[in-house]
């Protein structure tokens, strides 16, 4: 029973990562530090340079200055080591500098703004800027037309110096540009069109088949609608037969009496010349 539950301690002690938090109890003091019972069978070692104490702002000179046996403290680890594991009251940062590289992304609160930009806490040394210029796509005026403080934002590491202790950010790196939200909004709109059209009702002429969208020119045939003209009936039939008889009769007529016309005066006109020549 007793060895299972070292095995069990020595896992717990393997899962030990840094920057983890503990709440401890001191259990021994020294010169150099304390140790700190923090629940896994490894020792515990917290360095006198590692102690802080928020009563005091004078130098600590002595561990049980601000340290007693039995006290409850709040660690850190620092490192994990084969035989040991070293703690530190002091908090770590959540990034160090060796673990910020450009590209990656973070996530913080914005601090402070300025004329030339704004910047955001992102658990690092010092605050990360993000310059005017990369705070949006298209013109920004003033920082406070993006952002404010105590805004939580997400943005990109776009260079990091660690000499000159500089963090620049950006965070239209992470938004799309104009471009590509008009191509989608263009996009959705010509589904919805699409879709409506698929939902109205098409109309058919009669005998005619009903010509589908194009898949080259994109453009849509109507269908050919023009109205067939009706068949006549059989009264309209004979109605017009009629017709065009009285119309020939008509002009038979006419042609007769033109021609008797002509005769009567061909007669008046032979008639004349012989009885001029009579009288010669």
């Amino acid at each position: 029973m007793e060895s299972q539950t070292t095995t069990m301690e020595v896992e717990r002690a393997s899962e030990v990562k840094p920057k983890m938090k503990y709440s401890g109890t001191v259990s021994k003091i020294g010169l150099a530090g304390a140790l700190v019972d923090i629940g896994v069978e490894r020792p515990a070692v917290l360095h006198i340079s590692q102690i802080t104490s928020n009563s005091t702002d004078e130098a600590m000179k002595r561990v049980e200055d601000v340290l007693q046996i039995g006290q409850e403290v709040e660690v850190w680890v620092r490192k994990v080591k084969a035989d040991h594991i070293e703690l530190t009251m002091i908090k770590p940062l959540d990034l160090e500098w060796r673990e910020i590289k450009t590209g990656m992304v973070v996530k913080g609160t914005v601090t402070r703004l300025e004329k030339f930009g704004a910047f955001v806490e992102i658990g690092a040394e010092r605050p990360g800027l993000v310059h005017i210029s990369e705070l949006a796509h298209g013109y920004v005026r003033t920082p406070s037309e993006v952002v404010k403080e105590g805004d939580e934002v997400e943005a990109q590491v776009l260079e990091v110096n660690r000499r000159k202790k500089q963090i620049k950010l950006s965070l239209k790196a992470l938004q799309p540009e104009p471009e590509v939200i008009l191509a989608e909004i263009k996009a959705e709109s010509a589904e919805e069109t699409q879709n409506r059209e698929k939902s109205k009702p098409r109309r058919k002429a009669a005998g005619r088949k009903d010509r589908s969208k194009s898949e080259f020119s994109g453009e849509i045939n109507l269908p050919d609608v023009t109205p067939a003209e009706p068949e006549p009936t059989v009264m309209e039939m004979a109605w017009q037969a009629a017709m065009e008889k009285a119309k020939a009769r008509r002009n038979d007529e006419r042609n007769k009496k033109v021609r008797s016309a002509s005769r009567e005066q061909e007669e008046i006109i032979s008639r004349t010349l012989e009885h001029k020549g009579q009288h010669n």
